[in-house]
């Protein structure tokens, strides 16, 4: 399973999640730590203050003068927490709270000199006897006794509690606040990638045929990708006018030689029955048919037509069952009403004649053409199905390969596979070979559709 997302959209979104939830996290961390250090800083002041009254008591011989003794509230309070003590080497002064509190550790190194302007009272954590935590800060005094130490200590919960009661509602607005990033976060995933979304509505224009070209004005980022296409697109179009233009030489090089052969044809007992003429004939048709195509796509005029299927459906149908009257196929027809695809009418003729002969010749009994549009993508489906010996699955890429003909080796479905399928291609649409439930092959066909708008009709079957 892949922890990167396919799709764009997918992966910025989980990157700014991630980067949403980390700046929130750091965010949540930095914020109770300064707290923190602010309200430790207000109870060091506190303690601080009650060590400078104290230190007023102590006399330069280490003595205490108890009646400079102050105990303001709450160290005077029994039970508070609060106390202080002065530990001097004649003995000890505590309030009322801290001789029930284990002696702290050791103060820092007392210095053997007078205290100068410099010394400032040290910070000590530990546990009491019942396992609270405390806080207290202690001061040295260097006195011609010795040294003389002044602590005075609360209760840490009085820093832990505040910290416990902001922390609820800054946890909550930092909840709010990425909600709010997650759904500035989208709206500006939608609005950022919305050119794209725009980039592919305009390719798919151009390659239904409603556009040339992909709009130039396109946001900084996307302007060399809009370029690179149409570089692209121009260079397409060029390539596809010079085959035309062959095209249509090749056409004009089969137009006098067919000419010539019409002619002969027609002489006196040539042709008796007139088929070769029609051959002929019908021949002629073809190229001149191919070679209007070029001449319109050479010069930039080619466009889709929107031709209606059933019309198209009903008039081959009609002319191979003439022709193969004697085989008693039963055929039928499933078409959506009005159903039109975005296909010129005698490429579409030409397609369908290919392939319902192919099932014609090839049938035992019934041909069956069932068709469905799906809107959503633009494209039909049109499968055509026959109940013969069918084409082996090893041998249906070989079928719809240009210029092979498996009836040539003694199988098959005939050579009309692959002109069928250049023809779809053509159209912007696919040909797929394939066995049907009841067996025999099916010729599954995926055609664009002709929108209700922006398709010119065709004159032949609009």
């Amino acid at each position: 399973m892949k922890l990167i997302p396919r799709s764009l959209y997918g992966r910025l979104l989980a990157a700014a999640a991630v980067a949403t939830l980390a700046a929130l996290a750091f965010a949540g961390l930095a914020i109770g730590a300064v707290l923190e250090h602010f309200v430790m800083q207000g109870l060091d002041q506190r303690l601080d203050a009650q060590i400078v009254l104290l230190e007023t008591a102590v006399r330069p011989d280490g003595s205490i003068d108890r009646a400079r003794i102050v105990s303001p509230m709450p160290y005077d309070q029994q039970g508070s927490g609060w106390g202080w003590r002065i530990d001097t080497p004649g003995g000890t002064i505590a309030s009322a709270d801290l001789p029930r509190i284990d002696q702290p550790p050791d103060p820092p190194h007392h210095r053997d000199r007078l205290r100068d302007d410099d010394d400032r009272p040290q910070p000590l954590d530990w546990r009491d006897a019942q396992g609270g935590a405390r806080h207290a800060r202690t001061l040295s005094i260097a006195t011609s006794a010795g040294p003389v130490s002044i602590t005075a200590s609360a209760p840490r919960a009085i820093v832990e509690r505040p910290i416990r009661a902001a922390m609820t509602p800054l946890f909550l607005s930092l909840a709010l606040l990425g909600v709010a990033l997650a759904v500035a976060t989208l709206v500006q995933l939608r609005i950022g990638l919305r050119p794209l979304g725009r980039l592919r509505e305009s390719l798919a224009a151009v390659r239904a045929g409603r556009a040339e070209t992909v709009p130039a004005d396109q946001p900084r980022e996307l302007e060399p990708l809009a370029r690179e296409l149409n570089a692209l697109l121009a260079e397409n179009a060029a390539a596809l006018t010079n085959a035309r233009g062959h095209v249509a030489n090749l056409a004009h090089g089969i137009k006098t030689p067919l000419a010539t052969l019409a002619l002969a044809l027609g002489e006196q007992g040539r042709d008796p029955d007139g088929g070769m003429a029609a051959e002929v004939e019908r021949i002629g048709r073809s190229i001149r048919h191919h070679l209007g195509r070029a001449r319109a796509d050479a010069s930039g005029g080619a466009v889709r037509r929107r031709t209606l299927l059933a019309p198209a459906v009903e008039g081959v149908a009609g002319a191979l069952s003439r022709i193969h009257v004697d085989r008693g196929i039963t055929f039928t027809a499933d078409i959506p009403p009005g159903l039109a695809l975005a296909v010129d009418p005698q490429d579409l003729d030409e397609l369908l004649g290919n392939l319902l002969d192919n099932a014609w010749r090839w049938a035992a009994h019934r041909i069956a053409l069932t068709v469905s549009a799906d809107p959503a993508t633009g494209r039909a489906r049109v499968a055509i199905e026959d109940d013969g010996p069918g084409i082996k699955a090893e041998d249906r890429a070989e079928a719809l390969r240009p210029g092979r003909r498996l009836d040539e080796r003694g199988a098959g479905h005939g050579f009309g596979l692959s002109i069928a399928r250049e023809l779809v291609e053509l159209s912007g649409g696919s040909l797929m070979l394939d066995s049907p439930p009841g067996g025999g092959l099916a010729a599954v066909l995926t055609l664009p559709l002709a929108g209700a708008s922006g398709w010119p009709a065709s004159p032949e079957r609009g």
